[in-house]
């Protein structure tokens, strides 16, 4: 009698679950994880011809930053050479540690920067796509790495454009809704004139 009334409470306790059977799909997003995007720890003291570098790694729909060791050649690096060298690092997989704690990224690995060099915005990056049509994530991976580095932005925003003519500079900042949502590329940035 015991395991009778044990197992109609189990078979209770399932039925009721609260989830409803349905016969048509429903698309609700991704599964939640448990991942906790605890960065790994960097190394103390990087080596002789390496420096400490943030970069930005996506993990549980968002942005989050992560340090490297990254190597530099002759101790000292000028503005553009650092931007060249962290959007390699985040054109790369990432590193195990990386990996495991769940971490990805979502810069295309065909990405190129270039340098204006000229006029009112001589700072101002070009990439060899336009940024709104960059994935969103790529495009705050990319925003929030560059505007965190003091040698690039100082005043903590970046400007970038596209190619040819009809893509206008915008100035961006590494912003919660950029960080956080995926729809967030197609309205960042303000217009820079």
């Amino acid at each position: 009698m015991a395991v009778l009334a044990a197992s109609c409470a189990a078979l209770t306790a399932l039925a009721g679950c609260g989830i409803r059977t349905t016969t048509v799909p429903v698309d609700d997003g991704p599964a939640p994880s448990r991942v906790a995007c605890a960065p790994p720890k960097a190394p103390a003291t990087p080596g002789p011809d390496a420096m400490a570098e943030k970069i930005y790694l996506v993990c549980n729909t968002q942005v989050t930053p992560v340090s490297r060791s990254v190597e530099v050649r002759d101790g000292r690096i000028e503005r553009f050479n650092e931007v060249r060298l962290l959007l390699a690092q985040l054109q790369i997989s990432p590193r195990t540690a990386e990996s495991k704690a769940g971490f990805s990224t979502a810069v295309p690995g065909t990405l190129e920067v270039f340098a204006t060099g000229q006029g009112d915005h001589k700072d101002a990056l070009l990439l060899n796509d336009r940024p709104q049509d960059l994935p969103s994530f790529a495009l705050a991976q990319i925003v929030c790495t560059l505007a965190a580095d003091p040698l690039i932005s100082p005043g903590g925003s970046v400007v970038l454009g596209g190619p040819g003519p009809d893509s206008k500079l915008r100035s961006y900042t590494c912003t919660p809704d950029l960080r956080t949502r995926s729809d967030a590329a197609d309205s960042a940035g303000t217009p820079v004139s």
